[in-house]
Order: structure tokens, then sequence, then C-alpha cells
């Protein structure tokens, strides 16, 4: 490796994304910063740890200092985004500026608000009407200004939602691993017999790991690497095989409190339910034709996170 490729890689954001992404690329060879608010809990073994506050402006500059490459994973609780995300992503981007690192930025479907089941593709036109949405929009619309501007140099890498070992506050999360292996009530949102992308995370931190090894992509954003859609039923059918009981499903038709989605992520999440009640299918073919890298099969996704929630499990009765 040319000590180019071996300066410091930093990684904002110390959840499963941000985790996974920093194993990731110290695997690759590379020295890693993992900082998150407070001391990263879980870190893998060689990462440097920091605690920084990087919606500050001084707190964003000692976490990006000495980086070749800065990661933006960070995300906050879910009712208080459309307020602190703006400020973060104000912080970070002078933060770079400054120092001269490149930004690559995980993110979200969101801007393209309701697609009435269209394919999404990275020509998909951004419609948000949700105030996340807008948000979100705003937001990578001023990363690509900064970039066309020569203020940095910034790519972004979009995900749909996460599946895979570490992660919890998704929709297939803990609110449907662990009661599939204990035998409670399994989560299903909206129309489960709709087709549902989910991204594995480990194909975010690969994906994410590419684009910071090869600015080539800059300038853009790219759909990370995401297996192709499958409806909700077909992949609870495809748990319950390798669980070997059926599933108590419960469906909910419209947001309410369940399992570890409280009222306050809930009433925020409303505005979002139309990705459960229309196709959310993304076509990431862009990412693998460029970069060479195809998304894991979902098949292995879901061995891999029943294994590792079999363990957490196992855990917590111990």
């Amino acid at each position: 490796m040319s000590a180019a490729a071996r300066r410091l890689h930093a990684v904002l954001g110390a959840g499963p994304a941000g985790i996974t992404l920093a194993a990731e690329l110290a695997r690759r060879g590379h020295p890693v910063r993992l900082v998150s608010r407070s001391a990263p809990q879980g870190a893998p073994d060689g990462v440097q740890c920091r605690a920084a506050d990087v919606s500050t402006h001084d707190g964003a500059l000692a976490a990006v200092e000495g980086a070749a490459v800065v990661y933006h994973c960070v995300n906050v609780a879910y009712h208080q985004q459309t307020e602190v995300m703006p400020r973060v992503q104000q912080a970070v981007l002078a933060a770079v500026g400054t120092t001269g690192a490149r930004l690559v930025v995980l993110d979200t479907l969101y801007p393209y608000g309701p697609t009435q089941g269209e394919v999404m593709t990275e020509d998909t036109p951004w419609r948000a009407t949700s105030r996340k949405g807008v948000m979100r929009a705003r937001l990578d619309e001023a990363y690509l200004a900064a970039h066309r501007a020569g203020q940095a140099r910034v790519v972004l890498g979009r995900s749909a939602d996460f599946v895979g070992p570490g992660v919890l506050n998704s929709t297939l999360g803990g609110a449907v691993f662990p009661p599939a292996l204990t035998g409670g009530e399994v989560l299903g949102l909206g129309d489960i017999d709709l087709p549902h992308s989910y991204t594995a995370i480990q194909d975010v931190a690969k994906g994410l790991a590419v684009l910071g090894e090869d600015p080539e992509g800059d300038g853009r954003v790219w759909h990370l690497p995401t297996a192709p859609a499958r409806t909700t039923r077909e992949i609870h059918s495809m748990i319950e095989e390798r669980v070997g009981r059926p599933l108590r499903r419960v469906v909910l038709t419209e947001p309410r409190p369940f399992g570890p989605f409280d009222a306050t992520f809930m009433d925020e999440y409303a505005e979002m339910f139309y990705q459960h009640t229309e196709p959310q299918i993304v076509d990431s073919s862009a990412f693998e034709r460029s970069f060479g890298h195809r998304p894991a099969p979902l098949e292995a996704t879901l061995d891999d996170t029943l294994g590792w929630y079999r363990t957490l499990l196992a855990g917590a009765r111990n």
C-alpha cells in the first residue's frame, strides 16, 4: 500500500454503519479514527477512538484533524434530525474545506419522496414533500454545490433501509429478528406484499470504503450496492425457514408504537410511512458497473443477521 493510501480515514458516527465501516477500512489496511459525541463503544480492534461534537465548528475540526478521507455517518434521534443534521453538515463541510480532506456522505432515499413504485436510480427526480425528506434534499444540494464550487471534494452514497449484524433500529432489525428467534411478535409495516429494498450493512460499509478510496466517483450521488427487492412477506418466509417456526406477525397499516419504536419515534415516522404503502425499489447497477462490487445475496445477509442476534440474545440471558 502506498504512503498516500496509508493516510488516516476518519469515520464520524459510531452507529451500525460507522462501526461496520471502521472495521472494513481497517481490514483494507487504513489507519482509522472512529468519532462520536461520547467515547465510541464497541470499536473494532486497531481503530482509534475520539469523542467530539461534530455539530460544532471546533468539534468537527478536531474530528477530521489529519484525515485524508472523512466519512459522515452521523445520525441523531429521529425527532431531532431536522434541527441537528443541518448543523452537522455546516460544521463538517467547513472542517473538510479547511483541512482539504475528501468527504464521503452516507445518505438516504428520503430526497426522492413518494415514487408511486418507480424504480429508484440516481436519475430519479427529487420530489420529497415530508419535512425530513425536504431537509435531506437541501443538505444534498448543498453538498453537491460545495463540490462544484471547489469548496470541498464530496461524494454521496445512498442506502435503502439497513439490515445486518448490529442493526437494531430498522424496519428489518430489532422488531423482527429477536422475536423471530424467541417466538414473540414480529413487526410488518404497511402492505407486506410490496417489494422493498434493504441494503446489507456490510455492503453499506464496503460501498462507502470504495468511494473513499476512489476519487473518480466524486461530485455525485451513488446508490450503494443493494440486493434485489423482495416483499416483506417473502423475507419473513425466508426467516421462518431459518428459525424453523412460523412467525407471529403483527402488521401495522398505520404508524403506532410497537416494540423498540416508541410513540415519539412513530409520531415522527408517520410522514415517511409512504415507504411501506408503495414499492420501494433501489437500482444500484451504476455502482456495480463502475466499481465492480455486487451486493451480498439477501439469503447470506439473513444468515449472518440471525447468527448475530442469536449471540446477542445468548449474552443477554447470561
